[in-house]
């Protein structure tokens, strides 16, 4: 039997060069009576009649099946690392709005022994028979001021809740993505398949628009009532408020003051625009709601992400790529996106409609009447969770959540 050696090995009986990497093949020049064959893994090459060729090939899938589960293992570790490290971040995050919950209570626990202090001084100076001492003592009452305890709204950050969910969500897509794809054809198949004219991305693009033009107009043919079934209950979140911006009627309604309310310090809220965003975010389905105009003299009515920049010129709604708004500037009404803005006919409106078409991509603003009557549609490809955002600027200037109707 002729030794073969090397990557290429060469055998003097059959002059066929045998490559270690290769399936292994009888070579024409020498019969089947022998195969040269390295069995992977071991120091030396051994000769393989074709009797054994089932457990050879048999030990080379073993090999590969193990190969495979390893890869598979890595796979499903690195997942359940990134699960460990999502569910981490919102058990600090409850952690952190219970500390400050315990944090409140012995805050709230103090006031009450103060007030109680305060209610036996005041019943012993009811039983004080001298009136000299009585009138001292109630005087002394008096001077004694009593402050409301400041008790701040406690929640847990909905922004990072929703990018860990999201983060889910994306790696979940890709996972399925992954595991769905067809198989590789082989080439001969694809020989054998007609060739294809895959159509030009201008004809993919008409008809993505046609579709998109189509689903909008569905919508804007529909009446109030059956906009209605799509209705949302926004209320408005104190922690984005800026300073000036007066939250009232259990935080639906929204107003500027001329003095700063000192709202206490959160990351979430506008520093320079006097702006608010509601409290409910929407990254799925389709929603609808109304708002009511007091005065529409200086302000706007839009959606952003909740990763819209709090503070400097980029924050004002319409003035950067992650929102798009209507403003009422004087008697004029424009559109605003990315700090681009597009001048509307005027519209007399009291109440204004915005739908929301996640799915859709697109946001449509309507004056509310008998008959809607749009006032202005974005389209676009939303990426982030989007939360309906206002803008008041005037004092006068007044927007009511309309609640929906049962």
């Amino acid at each position: 039997m002729p030794h073969l050696g090397g990557r290429n090995s060469y055998s003097r009986a059959s002059g066929c060069a045998v490559s270690e990497l290769a399936v292994a093949q009888p070579c024409p020049s020498a019969g089947n009576r022998l195969l040269a064959w390295p069995l992977p893994g071991s120091p030396r090459n051994w000769g393989l009649d074709t009797d054994n060729w089932p457990d050879f090939l048999g030990d080379i899938a073993s090999r590969r099946k193990d190969l495979i589960r390893n890869e598979f293992s890595e796979t499903k570790a690195l997942i359940e690392e990134r699960e460990n490290q999502t569910l981490k971040v919102i058990a600090d995050e409850e952690k952190r709005v219970c500390n400050k919950f315990d944090f409140i209570y012995g805050v709230l626990g103090s006031k009450k022994n103060e007030i109680q202090s305060l209610r036996d001084q005041i019943e012993m100076a009811l039983t004080e028979d001298d009136d000299v001492l009585f009138l001292k003592r109630a005087a002394a009452l008096q001077r004694t001021l009593t402050k409301d305890a400041f008790v701040p709204a406690i929640e847990m950050d909905q922004n990072l809740i929703h990018s860990t969910y999201q983060s889910a969500i994306n790696l979940k897509d890709i996972v399925k993505l992954a595991v769905t794809q067809c198989p590789e054809k082989t080439v001969e198949e694809e020989k054998k398949k007609p060739v294809k004219v895959a159509p030009t991305t201008g004809t993919v693009n008409a008809a993505a628009a046609a579709a998109a033009k189509e689903l909008i107009d569905s919508f804007l043919k529909k009446s109030r009532e059956e906009l209605l079934q799509y209705a949302a209950n926004i209320t408005l979140d104190y922690n984005t408020a800026h300073n000036k911006v007066i939250l009232s009627e259990r935080y639906t309604k929204m107003s500027v003051s001329d003095t700063p309310l000192h709202y206490n310090h959160h990351p979430q809220r506008f520093t320079d625009c006097s702006q608010v965003l509601g409290f409910q975010c929407f990254k799925r389905g389709i929603h609808y709601w109304e708002v009511e105009l007091q005065q529409n003299n200086f302000c706007g009515i839009g959606i952003c992400y909740g990763s819209m920049a709090r503070q400097g010129p980029e924050s004002r709604l319409g003035r950067n790529s992650s929102s798009w708004c209507i403003e009422w500037f004087n008697s004029k009404i424009s559109s605003w996106h990315n700090d681009v803005e597009k001048c509307l006919p005027s519209v007399k409106a009291t109440k204004i409609g915005v739908l929301l078409h996640c799915e859709g991509g697109f946001v449509i603003f309507m004056a509310v009447g008998q008959k809607h009557n749009l006032i202005y549609k974005f389209k676009t490809q939303f990426t982030e969770a989007l939360y309906p955002a206002f803008w008041v600027f005037s004092s006068g200037t007044v927007l009511s959540l309309c609640q929906a109707e049962q």
